[in-house]
C-alpha cells in the first residue's frame, strides 16, 4: 500500500514537472512562458550571428575556435530545447512532422552531420550543410505574434496568389512563345533563339528586373515588350492587394490567444476554445 502510496505521489511530481514545462514553454501568456520566448530569441539571434560571421574568411581565421565552440553551445542547448518539447507533448509524431517540429530539426542537424561526415572530399558538403543552420531564424516566428498574424494571412490569401502566378505562367507562355516567332524566327534574333529563352526573358521583364541580356529589335517586338513592361506594374501590385486584404480580414479576426495543445504543440486557438483546431484535444488555458 505504502508503496502505491510512495509510486502515485512520484507519478503526480512527474506529470506536475511535465505540466510546468509544458506551460513554460508553449505559453507565452505566462510570465515564465515569455521569459523563455526572450531568452530563445536571444539564443537564435547569437546562434544565426555566429554563422554569418564564420562565412567571413578573415574573422574565421582569427576567432575560429571560438565560433566552433559557440557553434557546439547552441547545438547543445537547442537539442535539448528541441528534446524537452517532444517529451512534454503527447502526440510527439505530430509535433516532430509539424511545420516548427521540423524547423527544430533542421536547425540542429546539420551540426551533428559534420561528425559523421569527415574527410576532405566532404569538406564542399559539409559547408553547404551548416549553412542550414539559418534554419533557426524561422523559429523566431514561433514567438512574435505579429509574424503569426502575417503567415496566417499568407495562407489565407495563398490560394489567390497561386491561381494568379498560374495565370502569370500562362501569360508569359504565350507572349514567350509570340516573342520568338517575331524576334526568332521572323527577324532572326539570336537573343531569342528558343520557346523556353524567349519565356526567360518574358518572366525578366514582367518581374520588372529586366537584366538587358536580351533585348528585342524590331518595332513589333518592342510594342510586345511594352506590353509585358506593363503588365508587370500589375503582378507586384495584385498579390500585394490580396496579402493586404488578407491581412486586414485576419486582424480583425483576430480573437486568438496563443494557447499551445499539450498534444501536437499548435498555438493561437480562438479565445474561449476548448479543443485543438488541428488534433482535437481539449486546452485549458490554465
Amino acid at each position: 500500500m505504502f508503496t502505491d502510496l510512495r509510486e502515485l505521489a512520484e507519478s503526480h511530481r512527474s506529470e506536475s514537472l511535465r505540466d510546468r514545462l509544458w506551460r513554460i514553454i508553449f505559453l507565452a501568456e505566462t510570465p515564465a512562458g515569455r521569459g523563455f520566448d526572450v531568452a530563445l530569441l536571444w539564443l537564435i539571434g547569437a546562434s544565426v550571428l555566429v554563422v554569418m560571421l564564420e562565412s567571413v574568411a578573415d574573422y574565421k581565421a582569427r576567432w575560429g575556435q571560438l565560433f566552433l565552440t559557440l557553434e557546439w553551445t547552441f547545438t547543445i542547448l537547442f537539442t535539448i530545447e528541441y528534446a524537452v518539447r517532444l517529451i512534454v507533448v503527447r502526440r510527439r509524431v505530430e509535433y516532430a512532422t509539424s511545420f516548427f517540429g521540423v524547423v527544430d530539426a533542421l536547425s540542429i542537424i546539420p551540426t551533428y552531420l559534420t561528425l559523421i561526415l569527415p574527410g576532405a572530399q566532404f569538406l564542399v558538403v559539409v559547408r553547404v550543410l551548416r549553412l542550414m543552420r539559418v534554419f533557426r531564424i524561422l523559429k523566431m516566428i514561433r514567438h512574435v505574434s505579429q509574424a503569426n498574424l502575417l503567415m496566417r494571412a499568407m495562407k489565407a490569401s495563398s490560394t489567390k496568389i497561386t491561381v494568379f502566378l498560374l495565370f502569370i505562367l500562362t501569360v508569359t507562355l504565350i507572349l514567350g512563345t509570340l516573342m520568338y516567332i517575331v524576334e526568332g524566327v521572323i527577324a532572326g534574333n539570336s537573343g531569342f533563339s528558343s520557346v523556353p529563352q524567349s519565356v526567360y526573358w518574358c518572366i525578366v521583364t514582367i518581374s520588372t528586373v529586366g537584366y538587358g541580356d536580351i533585348t528585342p529589335v524590331t518595332a513589333l517586338g518592342k510594342a510586345i515588350a511594352t506590353f509585358v513592361i506593363l503588365i508587370g506594374y500589375g503582378t507586384i501590385a495584385v498579390p500585394t492587394g490580396i496579402v493586404t486584404a488578407e491581412l486586414s480580414l485576419t486582424r480583425a479576426q483576430s480573437g486568438q490567444n496563443t494557447i499551445a495543445c499539450p498534444s501536437c504543440g499548435t498555438d493561437h486557438h480562438s479565445d474561449g476554445a476548448r479543443f485543438c483546431h488541428r488534433c482535437g484535444l481539449e486546452i485549458s488555458s490554465s
